[in-house]
């Protein structure tokens, strides 16, 4: 039996093991014009096993640099595009460096507290007062999705000065109103489905069972 545990490691999966085998068929062709020219049907063949890559403006660069990986960059082939060198594929790519400040409240995250600060520089004016109301309108909304318990509008806006580190203040004309009484807040992931009038929950429910069969 041959077992694919056997057999040479593929370097490229995506490309399958009959594809590395035409490579290596390729490379075994002494004629250099020969050996090109089957190349270049190799790579279009690479294109079909591969769709996806067309999505790139430059996948036939892809496509042969691809070729040459395959290959372990010593095909010598006349390419339309010069050939890569390992030290491209094994360069490691540059580290993301990650906010080192700590998030103050874990429920409204990073985003809600990058906005207070950029609503805190704009100068006060009606569109910054609108701004601040739907702001905490979604604060409370985050915050209950947590919290199941009701939450007062002051609390939100005291989250909102102490996140702001009391440089925005909420006016004192600005009020959040009532949550409605069917309104429903979940965690993200997880459905909620609302009772029908069969008495099933979920979104779709069951199909009505009392049909009749047509004769």
């Amino acid at each position: 039996m041959d077992y694919n545990t056997q057999r040479e490691k593929l370097v490229l999966p995506e490309y399958g093991r009959h594809v590395q085998k035409m490579i290596e068929q390729v490379k075994a062709i002494e004629d250099k014009e020969k050996r090109s020219e089957q190349m270049r049907a190799v790579v279009q063949v690479m294109g079909l096993l591969n769709p996806q890559i067309r999505e790139f403006n430059d996948y036939k660069h892809k496509l042969w640099d691809h070729a040459q990986v395959i290959g372990g960059f010593d095909l010598d082939i006349d390419a339309p595009y010069p050939a890569p060198t390992p030290q491209q594929f094994e360069a490691r790519p540059d580290v993301i460096k990650l906010p080192e400040k700590p998030v103050k409240a874990a429920c409204y995250g990073r985003n809600i507290e990058n906005m207070i600060g950029l609503i805190a520089d704009r100068e006060d004016d009606d569109i910054k007062k609108e701004m601040i109301r739907t702001l905490a309108l979604y604060m409370r909304q985050q915050y209950l999705i947590w919290n199941k318990d009701n939450v007062a509008e002051e609390t939100i806006f005291a989250d909102i000065e102490r996140l702001s580190d009391g440089k925005l203040k909420v006016p004192e004309d600005v009020h959040l109103g009532a949550i409605a009484q069917n309104a429903n807040f979940s965690r993200p992931g997880i459905s909620v489905g609302t009772q029908n009038a069969g008495g099933n929950f979920g979104g779709g429910g069951k199909k009505n069972r009392n049909w009749k069969r047509k004769k």
